[in-house]
C-alpha cells in the first residue's frame, strides 16, 4: 500500500469554449437519460429472463437472486462504459459553425475508456482508507439532517424498509451470498457508475457543483424510494466530494461497502 499520489485529474477534456450552452445541455441530458436506461433495461431483461427460465418462485430464492443482481450490475456496467464509446465512434456529429454545417467523428469522444476517466487509476492509499469512515460519519450526519427536513412533509415515510431482495430469514451460506452483492458487488459497481463514469464526463463539460447534484439526484431517483433516495442523495454528495479530494474513486467505494455493511449488520445480523 502506497502512500497518496498527487491529485490525479477528474477528467479526460477540459469543457471547450466553444461548445453552446445549449450542446452541454444535450449532452449532459443524454448522458443521464443513458444511464438510467441502462439500470432498468438490464434489471428487466434479466429479471424476465430468469423468470422464464426458472419460474416465479424459484427467482426469489436468495441464491438465485444473488445471480440475478451480479449479472444485471455487469450488464448494465458494460452498457454504460463499453457501449458509448463505440456508437459515437461510428456517429458523425453534425453542427453549425458560423452558417455552415461542420462534420465530425468525434475522435476523443470515441476513444476507449481509461480507468483514469473513471477514477480508478493507481491503488488505493492510505488516504483512502483513512477518508473512508470519515466520510462516512460525515454522510451519515449528513442523511440525518436531510431526512429530519424531509420529516416535515405529511406524504414522506423515513421508516419505510429498502428492497434488497433478499429477506431476512436466510441460512448462513445464503447471507454470505447477499453480503458479496451487497457489501462488495452493489457498492464497486455503482461507484464506478456514478462516482466514476457519470460524474467523470459531467466534470468534463459543467462545475462541480451542478456535477455534484446533478450525479446525486440520479443515483436517488435510481433507488425507487423516498426516504432511501434522500439517504442516499446525501452519500452520493459525499462521494463526489471524495473523488475531487483523492482524484480516485477508491475512498468512495471503501466508504459505499462501509454503509452498506452497517445496514446488513443491522438488518440481517441483528434482525433490526
Amino acid at each position: 500500500m502506497k502512500e497518496a499520489p498527487s491529485k490525479v485529474p477528474q477528467t479526460e477534456v477540459k469543457p471547450s469554449a466553444k461548445t453552446s450552452p445549449k450542446r452541454t445541455f444535450l449532452i449532459v441530458a443524454l448522458m443521464m437519460i443513458w444511464v438510467f436506461c441502462s439500470v432498468v433495461a438490464s434489471q428487466l431483461l434479466l429479471g424476465y429472463l430468469m423468470l422464464w427460465i426458472l419460474g416465479g418462485e424459484t427467482i426469489t430464492q436468495p441464491v438465485w437472486n444473488g445471480v440475478y443482481s451480479v449479472l444485471s450490475y455487469a450488464l448494465a456496467l458494460v452498457l454504460i462504459i463499453f457501449v458509448p464509446p463505440r456508437v459515437n465512434a461510428k456517429w458523425k456529429l453534425t453542427y453549425t459553425k458560423k452558417g455552415r454545417q461542420v462534420k465530425t467523428s468525434g475522435s476523443k469522444a470515441s476513444a476507449p475508456i481509461t480507468r483514469e476517466q473513471i477514477g480508478l487509476s493507481g491503488t488505493p492509499t492510505w488516504t483512502d482508507i483513512g477518508l473512508a469512515p470519515i466520510a462516512y460519519i460525515v454522510g451519515t450526519l449528513f442523511a440525518a439532517l436531510l431526512m429530519l427536513l424531509f420529516s416535515l412533509f405529511p406524504w414522506f415515510n423515513p421508516e419505510q424498509l429498502q428492497e434488497t431482495g433478499f429477506t431476512a430469514y436466510m441460512s448462513g451460506g445464503e447471507k454470505v451470498i447477499a453480503f458479496v452483492v451487497l457489501v462488495v458487488l452493489a457498492p464497486a459497481i455503482e461507484e464506478i457508475i456514478f462516482r466514476g463514469w457519470l460524474y467523470g464526463k459531467l466534470r468534463a463539460r459543467i462545475n462541480m457543483p451542478l456535477s455534484i447534484i446533478l450525479t446525486s439526484l440520479l443515483f436517488a431517483v435510481m433507488h425507487f424510494q423516498w426516504n432511501v433516495g434522500v439517504n442516499v442523495f446525501a452519500l452520493s454528495v459525499v462521494l463526489c466530494v471524495l473523488r475531487e479530494i483523492t482524484g480516485t474513486i477508491y475512498a468512495g467505494i471503501l466508504t459505499h461497502m462501509i454503509k452498506n455493511g452497517v445496514a446488513f449488520y443491522l438488518l440481517y445480523v441483528l434482525g433490526m
